[in-house]
């Protein structure tokens, strides 16, 4: 019996792209105003420079956009001229600006109400994410019932932690669970490694890239209750112990 639906959030429920890039000029604007000698020495463009550089140096915080923020922020702020404390403060500041703009997303069309129905036909609803948007501060927190991300694992999907640590609070075996995603390694072969139910969300109506294909698909998000009631119909067929 299928009691939970999981999400992916970022390019499953609205497209991340746009609103990386709005986030990124307004924490540019905010950091031309408030840390001048950064935007003497870099550009906008330098963001994803900075990103590997922070990479290069913290490898081991690999699975957290948030702390890569941080220290792209950190590393520029101090070749900046800045001391360490200044730019520790100045980069927690910058990135509580950037995050605020992070979550200002734009739904895809039917995503609310597909998640609606799916509130109301009595699932659980939980997010599964390898990045930072938070479920509240975008809008859907009366929806959803729980959330894990990559920062707060410690692993980032495919890798099973973030399946298993939901599995464990929530008291699920695999078998209960449908997590829907876009990306086929991160969320399909993560989540079917786990020996969860898979929905491939397809809006560009890609080829599917992966060996097994998802337990379903869909090229809009209205078909996702169909598409859940398909897989439950069969659900009672595959159990775990």
């Amino acid at each position: 019996m299928i009691k939970c639906i999981t999400f992916d959030l970022d390019d499953t429920l609205w497209a991340v792209d746009p609103v990386i890039v709005e986030a990124n000029k307004t924490l540019y604007q905010w950091l031309a105003e408030h840390a001048e000698l950064f935007v003497k020495c870099y550009q906008l463009s330098d963001f994803e420079q900075l990103k590997h550089r922070a990479l290069e140096v913290f490898p081991d915080i690999s699975h957290s956009v948030t702390q890569i923020r941080l220290k792209q922020l950190e590393i520029g702020l101090i070749e900046a001229g800045y001391s360490a404390e200044q730019a520790v403060a100045l980069s927690h500041q910058a990135f509580d600006v950037f995050i605020e703009a992070r979550n200002q997303v734009e739904l895809f069309e039917h995503a609310r109400s597909m998640l609606e129905q799916l509130k109301a036909s009595g699932y659980l609803i939980g997010a599964l994410s390898n990045g930072n948007a938070d479920v509240n501060r975008v809008g859907l927190g009366d929806i959803f019932d729980f959330a894990l991300n990559a920062d707060g694992v410690g692993k980032e999907k495919p890798h099973p932690l973030m399946f298993e640590q939901m599995l464990h609070q929530q008291q699920l075996r695999p078998e209960q669970v449908i997590h829907i995603g876009d990306n086929p390694h991160h969320d399909i072969v993560g989540a079917k490694n786990a020996g969860l139910w898979t929905i491939w969300v397809n809006l560009t109506q890609r080829i599917w890239p992966e060996a097994d294909p998802a337990d379903g698909d869909v090229t809009c998000l209205r078909d996702i209750p169909e598409c859940i009631a398909q897989i439950a119909a069969n659900a009672h067929h595959r159990a775990t112990l």
